[in-house]
């Protein structure tokens, strides 16, 4: 017998797209084994694939079960795994186990969909597979019961497995005007799990959960993310075993009981997205490329949105807000958004949340007046809402106290003075989707700024006892949904206490996400780049603020926080009429500017310099041709070195020749403060692309929380 003679027959489909692999044995009986998960291995044969599976196959060990283990992307402890299973249930303690058999594969040119059963169980499961265009992975299942009793569902985890070569993990926590702080640790033996408790996504979670080689960085090192895209409870986890399988892996976080089954019920898990790169930043372009993708690009470009919050608060009067649009137009601004305030009882946040409509002693004409205004300005109109919250100081509170969701005969903890409507109440639900379409009719508003100001706790359906957070996440997505399709000009943006609800649940929905409630350019700088790792520029609200800052009282200058807002998606939250003409004018500058490179902004690759001095932060957009980028420096801090030394340009043509200046009005800084500009200064420097990433040149030494803007153009 040859060798070849030796591969025993199997059914392996190889998917390659965007410079990833992803080999996937569906031989029966078992489910889909992910072979590979990684950098393309090129045109394998049938027999090439085989001969993988056969060299990847384990021996058993000593006091390891004589059967080697199997590990699916459903792991299950009946084929000897014996980490976190895949999936957790019974009927009433039993059928606890499950030994899941292939009964279909239906492979397409991306994708593989497996049906498989347990008949002892009585569970049938759809499970897909698929390799999107840009590289980026995407895993889901559905679970339907087929016994004749009910199954109750306690968790439905899918992982994806990464290779020993994983040593170091990073995740992300955050607080309240703090999200998405970076951690790195050791990938170790174990199980390291981050759940999300919040019944949102939250500000503490961990967005992506990323294994990689040791010291990986933006631009070096293997590595491998997944993100859980669901906007409710949720858990991500990490583990490795003493065997050396490794999984990243995640899924919904059920609270007890929430998920029953009766026969033929079916319950769907959310998508777990799984990304590959070289560095964090080709990771990070392939969620970039996707939701890019995911729907036709709009017609005109973003509008520069001005929002009235940070002007006036809960002062809603005429006299300010006509004003305020009027000086928001002579700069540029393109939306105005009235913020909350608006709505009847509402002059502070212990009351009205739930009567959604427009308080007659605040506007006895309704917003049309300031509508008028904004359309006589050729202004788009926004509305803040925040339809899954209630006051119990509020007429809807009082006429259906049931409609709020708390459990046993006490309301849950209050937070902003508020609890949850329950949206898994028919009632109530019709009831802000009749409002909502009400408001966006009268006024055709063209934005809603959706807010979501509390965690949902003890988050229970009064009338039937059970958790409610299951439900509450499906209903608000069906509502945004349905007010989408109604609507479909509508533009949404999620916010949650800022930047609590970042997830690709929510963001396959709406239009832009509220990056913080921090608008301190300083504090931005690391909340937008961790942010960035899965959102492209163009979904992150970034707002240029008032001078000192109104959460961090820090002073700083009009160049710092405009471009801080420049690598977002750029809106002004100020009372600019209170200003002066000059501070006007340089604001309308900041504005042109970021209009001029705006369609860069907002389709380039985003690229990270991993410089060695950990005071400097540059970043940059380089554009699809390669033909020019804008990059941002800022020192963080004051540099060990001075001069600070060289910096290198990472993302473009390393064959094309590039023309490097700093752009006005960031020049007048380094010409404002110091002496001796290095002498490329005046004239600018034309080097290739590899030089500019391989060699660099010489940083102007500039003052913390100052940036310095460079354009890049192909010679």
């Amino acid at each position: 017998m040859s060798p070849r003679d030796a591969v025993p027959p199997s059914d392996i489909r190889h998917i390659r797209s965007g410079g990833v692999s992803l080999v996937i044995d569906v031989t029966p009986p078992h489910l889909p084994r992910i072979l590979h998960w990684g950098s393309d291995l090129g045109d394998c044969s049938s027999a090439e694939l085989a001969s993988l599976l056969w060299g990847s196959r384990r021996q058993a060990v000593a006091n390891q079960p004589d059967e080697p283990l199997t590990l699916t992307v459903l792991p299950e402890n009946s084929l000897s795994w014996v980490g976190t299973p895949g999936l957790e249930g019974h009927r009433d303690g039993q059928a606890f186990s499950t030994r899941f058999e292939v009964v279909d594969v239906h492979a397409a040119a991306n994708a593989v969909q497996v049906s498989a059963k347990d008949d002892v169980a009585g569970l049938h499961l759809d499970l897909g597979i698929e390799l999107t265009a840009e590289g980026l992975g995407k895993m889901s299942a559905a679970l339907r019961n087929t016994g004749t009793t009910t199954y109750t569902v306690d968790a439905l985890a899918l992982c994806w497995p990464v290779p020993q070569q994983a040593t170091e993990l990073v995740d992300f926590a955050g607080r309240h005007g703090r999200e998405r702080s970076p951690q790195r640790h050791p990938f170790t033996i174990g199980t390291f799990l981050r759940e999300g408790r919040h019944g949102r996504t939250g500000a503490d979670a961990t967005l992506l959960l990323i294994a990689g080689e040791a010291g990986f960085r933006y631009r070096s090192g293997e590595a491998w993310a997944v993100h859980v895209g669901w906007s409710g409870n949720h858990r991500t986890f990490a583990e490795r075993m003493t065997s050396g399988e490794s999984v990243l892996g995640g899924g919904e976080l059920l609270l007890p009981g929430e998920v029953q089954l009766a026969a033929g019920d079916t319950y769907t898990t959310p998508t777990v997205y799984a990304s590959y790169g070289v560095g964090i930043d080709q990771l990070s372009g392939r969620f970039h490329r996707y939701l890019r993708a995911r729907r036709p690009a709009p017609a005109q470009p973003r509008p520069v949105t001005g929002n009235c919050w940070e002007a006036v608060y809960f002062n809603h009067r005429l006299d300010r807000l006509l004003p305020l649009a009027d000086r928001f137009a002579e700069v540029g601004i393109e939306r105005f958004v009235l913020d909350d305030g608006w709505f009847r009882h509402r002059r502070d946040d212990t009351a009205g949340l739930g009567d959604w409509y427009v308080d007659e002693d605040v506007w006895p004409d309704g917003l049309h007046p300031l509508v008028d205004r904004l359309r006589s300005h050729h202004m788009q109109f926004g509305l803040w809402v925040e339809p899954e919250m209630i006051n119990s100081d509020s007429d809807l509170a009082r006429a259906h106290p049931d409609w709020i969701l708390a459990t046993g005969d006490r309301l849950p903890p209050e937070q902003r003075h508020q609890q949850v409507l329950n949206l898994g109440n028919p009632e109530a639900f019709a009831y802000i989707r009749d409002r909502l379409n009400a408001l966006v009719d009268e006024y055709d508003i063209d934005y809603l700024k959706w807010d979501h100001n509390r965690d949902l706790i003890e988050a229970g359906d009064q009338a039937s006892g059970r958790a409610g957070v299951h439900a509450q996440t499906l209903a608000t997505y069906a509502l945004i949904d349905d007010l989408k399709k109604r609507h479909p000009a509508l533009a949404i943006e999620s916010c949650s206490s800022g930047g609590s609800r970042a997830d690709l649940g929510i963001m396959e929905r709406v239009d832009r996400m509220w990056g913080s409630d921090c608008t301190d350019a300083h504090e931005r700088q690391a909340i937008q780049r961790y942010t960035g790792l899965l959102l492209p520029p163009e979904l992150i609200g970034s707002h240029v603020s008032a001078d000192p800052n109104h959460q961090s009282w820090r002073r700083l200058s009009l160049a710092m926080r405009a471009v801080t807002a420049m690598f977002g998606d750029l809106g002004v939250e100020w009372d600019i009429s209170s200003v002066d003409d000059d501070a006007r004018r340089d604001l309308a500058a900041w504005i042109a500017l970021y209009k001029q490179w705006r369609p860069l902004l907002h389709s380039g690759e985003v690229v990270h310099v991993d410089h060695p001095d950990p005071a400097v932060w540059a970043h940059g957009v380089v554009s699809d041709k390669g033909d020019r980028a804008l990059f941002a420096v800022v020192f963080l801090e004051t540099s060990v070195y001075g001069p600070p030394g060289m910096l290198r340009l990472p993302g473009l043509d390393p064959k094309s020749k590039y023309h490097l200046k700093a752009l006005e009005p960031s020049r007048a800084m380094v010409d404002r403060y110091y002496f001796a500009p290095p002498p490329w200064w005046e004239t600018g420097l034309t080097l290739t692309g590899q030089c500019l990433a391989n060699h660099g040149f010489q940083l102007p030494d500039i003052p913390p929380d100052e940036p310095l803007l460079l354009s890049v153009e192909q010679c």
